[in-house]
């Protein structure tokens, strides 16, 4: 079943102006549309509540989940949402498939907002994996500076995990306990204090967090990268100005 499109002039799938518009996610890109939409648009950004303290964006903000499938398709209805933009992190991919799901249940339009992944540069030693325990493996007993989340720490046995909250689970790694952006001349300092050996992060893509890959590279360190899940079958766009002129013109560029 295809998705209806917004149609032209921000109208709806039902032939009316685009009123109300769900934002999922708590990405720098979500927070910019919803920046730039609210002027047009009641905007409602979802969080996932997952960190304590989030970014909040312009516009409502709800916290915390739907109830799955049939709890987020009562929500669209009931909120008349008009259109809904997941600007969910990459590996966020229960959130965007539930959310693909609701969207068709409803016929409300839909669109997947992502940044590209990471390119690899001149110098890069990259090696890709398909999940943190993989990317543990690969590890082994090097002294791994790990930028995954709070996730899967226990996995790795030495190096330093860097999360926005404090991990849930008992870890061998030291934490530490920062949020982005970050510069190359911290991450510098940060490989060099803990004698990392070896980079494990995502492939979230953005320039907020890349500054751990300028550092390895500059100090000829390993990257162990863990690959994104399969694309959702959706419409899917690169930026937030594409995404607005999905939202006012009911077309967009990649």
């Amino acid at each position: 079943m295809e998705q209806p499109a917004v149609g032209r002039g921000g109208r709806g799938a039902g032939g009316g102006e685009v009123k109300t518009v769900l934002v999922l996610g708590g990405t720098g890109e979500a927070r910019e549309l919803a920046r730039r939409a609210v002027s047009g648009f009641r905007v409602v950004s979802s969080l996932a509540g997952r960190v304590a303290s989030p970014r909040l964006p312009a516009g409502e903000v709800r916290v915390g989940g739907f109830g799955g499938v049939a709890g987020l398709v009562a929500y669209l209805r009931a909120e008349r949402v008009d259109a809904v933009v997941d600007a969910t992190h990459p590996f966020a991919d229960r959130i965007t498939a539930n959310a693909l799901a609701a969207t068709r249940a409803a016929g409300v339009p839909f669109l997947v907002l992502r940044r590209p992944g990471w390119t690899e540069r001149p110098g890069d030693r990259w090696t890709w994996v398909g999940s943190i325990a993989e990317a543990a493996a690969v590890v082994g007993a090097r002294r791994a500076f790990v930028t995954t989340g709070r996730d899967g720490l226990d996995a790795f046995t030495a190096g330093v995990a860097r999360t926005v909250d404090p991990p849930a689970g008992g870890t061998a790694l030291e934490v530490v306990l920062d949020r982005g952006p970050y510069t190359v001349d911290g991450e510098l300092a940060l490989m060099r204090r803990y004698g990392v050996e070896v980079l494990v992060t995502k492939d979230s893509g953005g320039d907020m967090t890349s500054a751990k890959l300028d550092a390895a590279r500059t100090l000829g360190l390993p990257v162990v990268l863990v690959r994104r899940p399969p694309a959702p079958a959706a419409p899917t766009v690169s930026g937030v100005d594409a995404a607005l002129a999905w939202l006012t013109t009911g077309s967009a560029g990649a």
